[in-house]
């Protein structure tokens, strides 16, 4: 079968290899036609039609197209990954929904027949009792923590995978499976959002929207509709998006001094502050923006070592948390989906093309257009 391999930064290949077979507790699922890129930096206006399929759909992260640029933890190298034991190369694509195709030893095939839309949560861990994290059931901040299609154990930009069934949820009625390849990025939003401890009623800035801080713009306002929700962001294309996905204001922060612009609209300050771009100016606006207790989270994965005002927290007695991943909530985004709590996902969805082109039509483009691409759906046949 054909799948995209990662063997280091810079080094991502197109091949031919084996197709897997569903082992003990394992399903089968089947991943042809589109699968989906995305990057948490990059928008595009030309939008697609989502047309209805049992194929597996496949989203590339901003952390994807981070380890494409520079080395990251999480991803295989060439040293065993401590959980999957794997070594690059591996297939990448951790955002994916599909459909079984065959299950394994040991799972129930009526339970999980073929043809099951299903949504993979591909957050690994070592499982240890002697692990704190693990034995406490928070795996996402286990010390070894790992990721399926970054890790190691396949990955969603291949025409099948084989996967546990520990890391299976059922795509609910009549979600198509281009949204369930949102479940993931939609988790890492929801899950932001809960340990900001957000309350209707407050307000929010959100730094960076790019697809993470539209998700979170969707999360917010699926909690509370009439949420003042301020977004700073350089690139116009991504602020009329943001606009045209419940934004209450958009700022250029090019042009414009943040926590002023803010404090316009909200003159005390705002309750809650993302940062979802990963950049120290970006920081500093947040949490210069906020009201004295407010809380700041970090969303973004950063490339460089950031530098924060101690004596800015002190005076303010501001909260200051963060999150990695996402800690069992994939079942409560997928009922919420299924209740159509989150609207008009299908719209950041803006290009199509074939697996084949996944380096230079993926990955680069992403790169280069920064300004111009949400979402690029990713052909595997």
């Amino acid at each position: 079968m054909k799948a995209a391999r990662f063997y280091g930064p810079g080094d991502v290949r197109v091949e031919n290899i084996p197709e897997p077979v569903a082992k003990e507790g394992q399903v089968k699922v089947k991943v042809k036609s589109p699968g989906m890129l995305k990057t948490s930096f990059i928008f595009s206006t030309p939008l697609i039609n989502i047309t209805p399929g049992n194929n597996l759909r496949n989203g590339i992260c901003g952390s994807d197209l981070h380890a494409y640029l520079a080395p990251i933890p999480v991803y295989a190298n060439k040293e065993p990954n401590p959980v999957t034991g794997e070594t690059v190369p591996v297939t990448l694509g951790h955002e994916f929904a599909g459909t079984i195709v065959d299950v394994g030893p040991g799972v129930d095939a009526n339970k999980w027949a073929a043809g099951t839309k299903v949504v993979i949560e591909p957050i690994l861990s070592c499982r240890k009792g002697s692990c704190f994290s693990c034995s406490s059931g928070h795996h996402n901040i286990c010390p070894h923590v790992a990721f399926i299609g970054c890790s190691g154990w396949g990955g969603g930009l291949a025409e099948f995978i084989a996967v546990d069934l520990l890391y299976v949820h059922r795509l609910p009625e009549g979600v198509p499976l281009e949204i369930g390849a949102c479940v993931e990025p939609l988790s890492i939003a929801y899950h932001s959002v809960k340990r900001s401890n957000f309350k209707p009623g407050q307000t929010v800035l959100i730094a960076g929207s790019g697809p993470i801080g539209l998700f979170l713009l969707k999360v917010i306002k699926s909690l509370d509709p009439d949420a003042t929700v301020l977004v700073s962001e350089p690139a116009a294309i991504r602020r009329q998006f943001a606009l045209e996905h419940g934004a209450s204001q958009v700022f250029d922060p090019i042009k414009e001094d943040i926590p002023t612009a803010v404090r316009k609209f909200v003159p005390p300050g705002v309750d809650v502050a993302f940062e979802a771009a990963g950049v120290q100016a970006s920081l500093d606006n947040c949490l210069l923006s906020l009201r004295a207790r407010g809380t700041y989270l970090n969303v973004a994965l950063w490339e460089i070592k950031a530098t924060i005002d101690i004596n800015l927290i002190l005076s303010r007695e501001l909260n200051i948390t963060g999150i990695i991943g996402y800690d069992h909530i994939h079942e409560e985004v997928l009922q919420l989906l299924g209740e159509g709590k989150f609207k008009n996902i299908e719209k950041l969805i803006t290009r199509k093309i074939k697996l084949d082109d996944v380096v230079e039509d993926g990955l680069k483009r992403l790169i280069s257009e920064k300004d111009k691409q949400v979402k690029i759906l990713v052909s595997p046949s």
